[in-house]
This record gives structure tokens, sequence and C-alpha cells, in this order.
């Protein structure tokens, strides 16, 4: 539902809000009051196509803001999701254009292409005019509306899921027979690789820090002996650099009071004094955590080489491994797997037996709700000065089976009985 309409600079329209409640709602008008400019403004918020000649003379740009409630639209909220564009029970499209002819569109303030503005358009509003497009001509949503007024939805979602899984099995079963008659031996030397590069079980974060630790380790004595020697001669030796730099802060500070330009001095090196001191400290702590540990640098010393033998044996950087692992697995997917071929044929032959079960059970409910649907439209059509006039939906059965079920379905209309 349209909740809210904004325009500024658009055509002859200075600012323009409009506010709308809920159920029917008529704006009526004058010829040239306007009424067309507002639907044009809608229709370019709903990505419809724009050009300089829509912004009002002597401004920079228009803008249309659209406000809808989708908390009862199901599909637009998973379509929003989908898209990353999603917010709590709200819909809010944005499209500016300027005086070069240059458009921006905007949904719940995130930017978007005008083609995800005309996809989500069509599921929002549908503008009935003797050049407008209009989606009931549209065979899916003609469908859609069926399977809606059957409360077959959720069955027409399991029957394109079941169609997907079947198909994915069919195409797993082929790969199959292609590989058997051509390269059975690649499919074991692809799926041994494949359970030796799982088995390294290799993660790129963990393998920096692996490495990190390994050089530490590797050189523990030498941090050690280096550590110890600086801070000792931070802090710690007869001429430490903190005893040195206090010594010099004293006399500076004697110095500063006979001439007070020496006091920035003094305070410069009393705060080096206590950096220094601070860093001895860091490097005191640092050797606390630092210990020299044969057990876990020669388990690392293992795992390393591991990943270096892989690496070289498929002549890759250590880095490219995952990458490397997941083209195994779609080879292997591409040659059926590693299940049998018998196997496989079972469940493909189940996958098709459970989607041909939801297909029927869909059809059923359309059949039902298609002749009650056009029995009712029909008697409607009679009170709306075209009597004798008729709709059918008429369901065709496919040539192939589909994500959408055995049959097609088509709305037919006569107007009038001639």
């Amino acid at each position: 539902m349209l909740r809210a309409l904004s325009i500024r600079d658009y055509v002859i329209v200075d600012r323009l809000d409009l506010e709308a409640g809920g159920g029917f709602i008529a704006l009526t008008g004058e010829t040239g009051a306007g009424k067309s400019i507002l639907v044009d403004a809608l229709s370019l918020a709903l990505g419809g196509r724009a050009d300089a000649g829509v912004v009002r003379a002597g401004c920079a740009r228009a803008e249309i803001g659209a406000d809808f409630d989708v908390a009862k639209l199901p599909r637009v909220q998973e379509w929003l999701a989908d898209q990353a564009l999603d917010e709590e029970g709200g819909c809010l499209l944005r499209r500016t254009v300027d005086s070069g002819g240059r458009s921006r569109a905007y949904v719940n303030g995130r930017p978007a292409t005008a083609a995800q503005l005309r996809d989500l358009g069509e599921q929002l509003v549908d503008i009935h005019g003797q050049h407008d497009h209009q989606l009931l001509l549209r065979r899916d949503h003609q469908r859609a509306l069926l399977d809606a007024f059957a409360g077959a939805e959720s069955v027409a979602r399991e029957t394109a899921e079941r169609f997907s899984a079947w198909r994915r099995l069919a195409d797993q079963h082929a790969a199959r027979v292609r590989a058997q008659s051509t390269s059975a031996r690649e499919r074991e030397l692809v799926a041994h690789e494949l359970r030796e590069l799982e088995s390294l079980a290799f993660d790129a974060r963990q393998w920096i820090d692996d490495q990190a630790e390994h050089r530490r380790l590797a050189h523990a004595q030498e941090l050690i002996d280096t550590v110890s020697a600086c801070a000792e001669l931070l802090d710690e030796s007869d001429g430490a650099v903190t005893s040195i730099l206090a010594q010099a802060a004293s006399r500076l500070g004697d110095a500063a009071e006979l001439d007070a330009e020496l006091e920035a001095v003094r305070r410069d090196v009393e705060t080096a004094g206590v950096h220094a001191s601070e860093a001895a400290q860091s490097l005191r702590r640092y050797l606390q955590r630092l210990e020299v540990d044969p057990g876990r640098l020669g388990e690392l010393d293992r795992r390393l080489q591991a990943v270096h033998d892989c690496a070289r044996k498929h002549r890759v950087e250590a880095d490219a491994i995952p990458q490397l692992l997941e083209e195994r697995r779609a080879r292997l997917a591409e040659l059926g797997g590693e299940e049998s071929l018998e196997r496989l044929r079972e469940h493909e032959a189940a996958a098709e037996k459970a989607y041909r079960e939801t297909a029927r059970r869909l059809g059923e409910a359309r059949r039902g709700a298609a002749t009650q649907l056009g029995m009712e439209v029909t008697r409607t059509m009679q009170r709306l000065a075209m009597q004798g006039g008729r709709l059918v939906v008429a369901l065709e059965p496919l040539a192939e089976p589909s994500a959408d079920g055995l049959e097609s379905v088509e709305l037919q209309v006569s107007t009038h009985p001639g």
C-alpha cells in the first residue's frame, strides 16, 4: 500500500507531499490540474524512464519519493532481503534526476539500479492506462494470481524446490554416465585429491598465524637475548637510558630556573624518560610470555611442511589451496560425485517422483480454482455493462515439466458475446 508520495521540482510542481490512508482513494481535478503528473512522478519512482525534461525549469534536479507498506507482501519482503535492501515492514523508494539527465535510484536509503527499481515497482504498483504496462498481462503473474486464489502458494513453492532438486540429481546422473564412458579414472583421481585436501583442513587465517608463531618459536632464544639486552640498556644497567635521561632532566630543571626557555626542553627530556621506562616494562612483559617450546615447534614444523608439500604437489601457492579445494569439489560434482551410478539413478527417480506428486497436487488445486475463478469473474462482468462477457482460466499441459508445474496458466477474456 502506498503510504506517502513526495515530489520536489518535478515538471511544474515545486513541492508536494501526499499522505495516503487505508482504503480506496480518488484524486480528482479539472483538466490540467496535475493529476497525470502525480501518476508520472510515481512511475518515475517505480523505475520509469528518466530524462532532463522532467526537471522543473531553473532547478538543479527533480526528486521523487514513494513510501510503501509491504508488511502484507511476503514476496516483496523476500525480494528486498535477497537484494540486501530490506527494512522492517517498509519500502521507501527515491529517484533523483539532475538537469543533465543523470538519474539515481535508492531503496530504503541504499543505492539501487534502475533495473532493480523496475523489478520492485512491478511488484508494488500496477498502473492501468491506455499506454501503460499492465501486470495482469504477464503469464507468470496470471499463474501467481490463480495459485493465490487457490490457496496453493506453498504447494507452488514446494513444487519449484522439488523441481530444482530433481534437475540437480538428473544433471549429476547425466554427468556420471558421460564420465563412465570417458573418464572413470579421472573421477577416482579427483575423489582421492579431494579427500587429501579436506583432511589437510587448511584455513587461510590460521595459516598466517601458524607461520608467525613458527618464526617466533624458531628464533625464541635469539629474541630472548635481544629483548633482555635492550631491557637492560633501557632501565637496568649502570648507564641505563632512563637513568641518563633522569639526570639530564634534573640538570635542565636547574638551568630552566635561570632561563625559562629551557623548560620546554626539560619537559621533552622528562617525557623521553617516561617512554623509555614504559618500553623497558613492555619488554619485560614480553619476556614473561615468550618461552622455548620444542614440542610446539615440532608440531608447527609438521603442519607447515604438510601444507608446503600439498601446495608443491598441486603446483600452487599455499594460500590458493581453498580455491583448489572448491575446484576439485566442483569437478567431482560434474563427474557425478562418489556415489555409485545405480544409487544416483535411484535418487533421481525418487526426486522425480516427489516432484510429480507435488506438481499433481498443485494441478488439482489449480483446476478447481480455475473453474471457480472464471465463474465468479464472469458473474461480476455482467454487472459491469459487459453482458455476455466471460473469463476463462485456461490450463494447458506443458510439453516438459517445469519449476512452475505441469501446466501453463492463461487468463482468456471475452468482453462481449461476439
